[in-house]
């Protein structure tokens, strides 16, 4: 495994994000999905976030990605679900007409952890420190 690093640590933080569609309409195609994502890629380096995997669905996105300990992930995803709600309503007119407020994504979003190994092998490991 390869870990990143910083002046005074040594980490590796990987997340599962996923993002809706406000009212889960089946807006999304392989050209918004890759708009999405360049969008996405240009704001996380502000966030020092970086895209490891992104995949779609008509109603969603899933991103696999990296972030560094002092990430405020909260914030940059409200910063992005912002701007691309903006820039993809603009540059793709046809989503006015079935999301016609402002909003392109849902206001809620599933942030999952993601290890490594396993939690099993994890609390294992941590059990058996300290033992000869």
């Amino acid at each position: 495994m390869n870990l990143d690093t910083n002046n005074h640590s040594v980490f590796k933080l990987n997340y599962h994000l996923i993002l809706v569609v406000k009212y889960r309409k089946r807006v999304m195609d392989d050209t918004i999905s890759n708009r999405l994502r360049e969008l996405f890629e240009t704001i996380g380096k502000n966030y020092h976030v970086t895209v490891n995997e992104w995949n779609h669905d008509r109603d969603h996105v899933h991103v696999l990605l990296t972030a560094k300990p002092n990430t405020e992930l909260s914030k940059f995803i409200n910063a992005y679900k912002s701007a691309s709600s903006r820039r993809i309503k603009n540059e793709f007119p046809r989503i006015k007409e079935q999301l016609w407020k402002e909003y392109f994504w849902s206001q809620s979003y599933c942030l999952i952890t993601v290890g490594g190994v396993s939690l099993d092998v994890l609390k294992q490991y941590i059990e058996s420190q300290g033992q000869k």
